[in-house]
Order: C-alpha cells, then sequence, then structure tokens
C-alpha cells in the first residue's frame, strides 16, 4: 500500500497517471537533443506541400476518409475531393464528391512518402550549408553600438533585468 503523503494517481478518461512529475534519465536527455539536433518539419509545412495530394485522414470517432487534398488552413482544418468515407467498423462505404474536416476531429494524417521527401528536401534547401539553429547557433549580432562597453540601448550582454554592475 502507498505512504499516505505518496501522489494519488489521476485517472483521465480511462488513463492512469501520477501526479509528479516525469523524472528524466540520462539516455533520455541524450536522446531528446538528438532528435532536436535533426531538421524538424512541421506538420502545416507537410500539408501545404500535400495539397492536390491523395492522403487517408482517420478520424476520432474511427471514420476514415480517403481523397485529394484542396486546401488545409493553420487549425488543420482540411477539405478534400473524390472522397471515400469508410464507417468505423469498416464495413459501409461511401462516395463523396467534397468533405470538409474539423482540425479537432483528426486523429492521425497518412500522407504519401513522396510528398515528405519533397517537402525535406525543400526546407534543406531553404536553410543552406550555413545553418545553425538551436541553442548555441549563431544569433547574429546582438546590437548595441560597436565597442563603446556595456552600456547603452539594446547592448545585450547580461542575464535578466539586474543593472550587472
Amino acid at each position: 500500500m502507498a505512504a499516505p503523503d505518496a501522489p494519488k494517481p489521476l485517472s483521465i478518461m480511462g488513463w492512469s497517471k501520477q501526479a509528479s512529475p516525469p523524472r528524466l534519465s540520462a539516455s533520455s536527455i541524450h536522446h531528446s537533443e538528438a532528435i532536436h539536433n535533426r531538421p524538424t518539419m512541421l506538420p502545416l509545412g507537410l500539408l501545404t506541400a500535400a495539397q492536390g495530394h491523395p492522403m487517408l485522414v482517420e478520424l476520432k470517432n474511427g471514420e476514415t476518409l480517403n481523397g485529394h487534398l484542396v486546401s488545409c488552413d493553420t487549425w488543420m482544418n482540411l477539405t478534400l475531393k473524390e472522397v471515400v468515407q469508410t464507417s468505423p467498423e469498416g464495413d459501409k462505404f461511401f462516395r463523396l464528391a467534397e468533405v470538409y474536416v474539423k482540425g479537432n476531429n483528426i486523429k492521425f494524417l497518412r500522407v504519401p512518402d513522396e510528398i515528405i521527401d519533397l517537402v525535406k528536401d525543400q526546407q534543406q534547401g531553404q536553410h543552406g550549408g550555413g545553418y545553425r539553429g538551436g541553442r548555441g547557433g549563431s544569433r547574429g549580432d546582438r546590437g548595441g553600438r560597436g565597442d563603446r562597453g556595456r552600456g547603452g540601448r539594446g547592448g545585450g550582454g547580461g542575464r535578466g533585468r539586474g543593472r550587472g554592475q
């Protein structure tokens, strides 16, 4: 039996979760650094590149939609054309000319691999060879007025809001 002052598990929609924050091991920190060092692909950029191409959309209610992406917006609302809608059980099929899907109803999207490769190539071409992002990357000039000491407006330097004397 747990100690009386131990954090009680929270139950959210059948999932049990401890109230205390997760602990990070050295291996998980190393793994997260490895993830952050490679170029990331934003979902919205991928969707805009996938316009006009076929994709599968699974909704939270279990239905699937197969069709060609016409448009998407910043809330991931989609418009699909030439759609085949499949029931959650997979036994009923409906052919629809056009469907509008609100982004908050989407469970996942399956985009063709060639679209993913195309977006990766475009992003690498934009950054070029001299791209350095993330922590410690090149941040450019920090403002200030040349080599005039610590004062002045926007000279940067120190940490926090203190005067740093």
